[in-house]
């Protein structure tokens, strides 16, 4: 069962949650299968980045090795944002579009 509060009411709501796994009964632990399901939506909240601020699903590029080396280049743009600190990954989109002069400062390196 997924115990939810919703934040501005206050409402709690229960939902029941099913899934599938190759594990044995010995092997399912409820701690192990909390880890797999929570390591599954960090993956999804990364594609949901990637898709939101970057509008990958709306990308024309289909053919060949192009939209793998794309996606690699968006892995890098966010990996560097976060790097210097950018939690809102869409403002810091939006501020090197609009400073693409300092978007060099974010592969400087130090001597």
């Amino acid at each position: 069962m997924r115990r939810r509060r919703d934040l501005q009411t206050g409402k709690v709501t229960l939902e029941r949650v099913c899934a599938l796994t190759d594990l044995t009964a010995a092997q399912a632990t409820p701690a192990r299968l909390a880890k797999i399901v929570r390591g599954h939506w960090g993956i999804e909240a990364h594609h949901h980045v990637r898709d939101v601020t970057f509008a990958e699903d709306a990308n024309r590029i289909h053919t060949g090795t192009a939209p793998r080396a794309m996606a690699g280049f968006r892995n890098l743009a966010i990996a560097l944002a976060r790097s210097i600190g950018w939690d809102n990954l869409a403002a810091a989109v939006d501020y090197y579009r609009s400073h693409p002069d300092h978007a060099l400062d974010l592969i400087k390196t130090k001597s």
